[in-house]
């Protein structure tokens, strides 16, 4: 038998896909309700027809990313869709070279000056154990 977690990696969803399998599971997670394509159209910022979110929803469904639990219910995700849906979360990005420097600098002045910071304010982080109650 297969696994279906380790066929996540085979998955090559479109961003319209990816974005309705991650508003889905939010809502699930949310509500603890199946989820409806009406419901996700009413999300804001997502200019999608309730019939293009059933397309989706279908393929999706296809993948064994969502089910419906029973009929004409909304759908829910499978072990699978979670998969998907944490992979996805992990994905990691180098940044570009030209923002190298900047993050580098930038890192180092906000840690740097944190511990400052930290160091001067809390009298117990330098060694004084007499502290302020």
């Amino acid at each position: 038998m297969t696994d279906p977690v380790g066929q996540s990696h085979n998955l090559e969803l479109s961003e319209r896909a990816q974005n309705l399998l991650k508003l889905l599971i939010r809502r699930y997670v949310s509500d603890g309700e199946p989820v409806g394509s009406r419901t996700l159209s009413r999300e804001p910022g997502l200019d999608l027809s309730a019939a293009t979110i059933r397309n989706v929803m279908s393929d999706l469904e296809d993948l064994g990313l969502i089910r419906a639990p029973h009929t004409s219910a909304g759908r829910i995700p499978t072990q699978l869709g979670y998969r998907v849906f944490v992979d996805s979360l992990l994905k990691m990005h180098m940044p570009e070279k030209s923002n190298t420097r900047e993050i580098s600098e930038e890192s180092r002045r906000t840690v740097g000056g944190g511990v400052r910071t930290a160091l001067g304010y809390y009298p117990v982080c330098r060694g004084n154990h007499a502290s302020r109650h």
